[in-house]
């Protein structure tokens, strides 16, 4: 047995079920491992739609994704998708091979700074030197990313390290350095707080049933980042809304008037806390991105099991604010958000994976969440192409239908994993928006910079008959009416829909 079966084994035996990932040279002792394992591959036609397709995983289950790559061409493709999982927090394990140990710092064949370039887009990256330093580094991982879940862990896997025969493997003893030492301080602040306000993030997910209560018990208003959607379910009594560049009116006042304002696995990043208030307790397990005057750093489980909460009765203040941000357009035929609108509708109980660009704007604006993991897109780093390998992440992990709502534009920029989706017979229902043109760069080319359209204008194939070519079903509509009589229909994936809509500009944040 050599260092790359030993580590399939660790995977193993760590309930690790599928991967994702494209084989090459320096990755092929552990391929060959993985192919006489019980361990589902998943090969996607482009190393960064692996990447996107663990983050998609990830996100959907809260199980670890993780993805495999070749040296230097593979791991550097795998770069735009491990940073943006790296904004968002999201566990995904980077595993990917390089050339010999020798050849590290030369100019040798197919042979970049690895460790160095994902160090910066990693919450870790291993370098491990030998065999026995890999099996420490992977289960140290994988612990990390169960336990303490912070964002993409990377190992960086010479050839010779993995062809290894001699190494020793052994059980860990790890401890998390949690500090909980400002919880005294958090209690006091809260135990005088008159009107206390609770922002949920996606490091609250886990925590949903308890937070459910407290919420209910103690009659404690909420809001929460996009990423912590459903955690309390949109529509709820006690639920405000969006909070940050999107918030809804309800939230926006009880941030501004809030005396106590409780931050539960959120980032508190400018688009969540434009300023950060004195009177926030901010809890993560993340030390880096703790802020404020009373960090917590530490699970919300944890902080949860040490604080008590008193009844409050402030959400008669607040439901005096009208809270509706009217979105025009809805019924108008056929702009993006009267599309997006009727598919939300018709898709309210399934996973939403949405891209980047104007369409996302308006799905994360209408999607209603009645539980958490059910709107799915990237964040803070928002990158182009990010839709259709998630959702084969989401589809692998849940087994359950997903849908896409995805731009013109965005598709093609990950457009060849329509082989993927077919190879796996994924329930998938891919609907595209197709305006013939990057709308959101558009918007910010007349609005802010006063220039004439430039360079946003797309020639686009005929998606019906793209899909086609993949062996997949494809459908094209171009009114509010087809479209409705089509989503009557009890529609089954793998599908494309095009939908042919308007130009349109998104309303911008106040």
């Amino acid at each position: 047995m050599n260092a790359a079966d030993n580590l399939v084994k660790i995977l193993e035996e760590e309930n690790i079920t599928e991967v994702f990932g494209i084989p090459g040279e320096q990755i092929m002792p552990m391929y060959k491992a993985l192919s006489e394992s019980g361990i589902k591959h998943v090969m996607t036609r482009h190393e960064q739609a692996a990447a996107h397709a663990a983050d998609g995983y990830a996100r959907s289950s809260g199980k670890i994704g993780v993805c495999i790559s070749t040296a230097s061409p593979g791991a550097l493709n795998f770069t735009m998708a491990v940073a943006t999982a790296f904004k968002d927090n999201v566990p995904i394990l980077v595993l990917t091979g390089d050339n010999e140990l020798k050849y590290r710092g030369s100019d040798h064949f197919q042979t970049t700074p690895q460790f160095e370039i994902f160090r910066h887009i990693t919450h870790t990256s291993y370098n491990p030197l030998n065999a026995t330093e890999a099996m420490y580094v992977l289960r140290a991982s994988i612990y990390e990313l169960k336990n303490n879940p912070k964002g993409p862990i990377h190992i960086n896997l010479s050839k010779d390290v993995l062809l290894s025969e001699e190494f020793d493997d052994f059980d860990l003893c790890y401890l998390c350095e949690d500090d909980l030492s400002n919880i005294s301080r958090a209690q006091e602040l809260i135990d005088n707080a008159k009107r206390p306000l609770i922002i949920l993030g996606a490091g609250a997910i886990t925590q949903t049933d308890t937070i459910r209560q407290i919420v209910k018990k103690y009659k404690i208003p909420i809001t929460t980042t996009y990423h912590g959607k459903g955690i309390i379910p949109d529509g709820d009594k006690y639920n405000l809304g969006l909070c940050g560049i999107r918030a809804s009116k309800q939230a926006k006042y009880a941030v501004q008037n809030s005396d106590c304002i409780i931050g539960l696995g959120i980032k508190a990043s400018e688009r969540t806390l434009p300023k950060i208030p004195t009177n926030l307790i901010h809890v993560n397990i993340n030390k880096e991105v703790l802020v404020g005057e009373y960090p917590i750093h530490g699970k919300v489980e944890d902080f949860l099991s040490e604080i008590s909460f008193s009844e409050t009765s402030w959400m008669g203040e607040i439901e005096k604010i009208e809270n509706e941000n009217v979105i025009t357009g809805l019924d108008d035929d056929l702009k993006p958000q009267a599309a997006i609108k009727r598919i939300l509708e018709k898709y309210f109980e399934n996973i939403i994976v949405s891209d980047a660009g104007s369409h996302t704007t308006w799905t994360t604006l209408l999607k209603k969440s009645l539980k958490p993991r059910q709107l799915l897109f990237s964040g803070a780093m928002a990158p182009m192409g990010y839709g259709l390998p998630a959702a084969i992440g989401a589809g692998i992990a849940t087994g359950e239908k997903i849908i896409l709502i995805n731009g013109d534009g965005d598709f093609q920029m990950n457009l060849q994993e329509l082989a993927t989706i077919k190879e796996n017979d994924l329930d998938i229902i891919i609907f595209i928006l197709n305006n013939s043109e990057y709308g959101i760069i558009r918007q910010w080319q007349e609005d802010f910079y006063n220039m004439k359209p430039y360079q946003v204008k797309l020639e686009n194939p005929d998606f019906v008959k793209l899909s086609a070519s993949y062996g997949i079903d494809g459908i094209r509509v171009d009114c509010l009416e087809d479209l409705e009589l089509i989503l009557e229909k009890d529609l089954t994936g793998p599908l494309v829909v095009e939908v042919i809509v308007s130009s349109e500009n998104i309303p911008l944040p106040e």
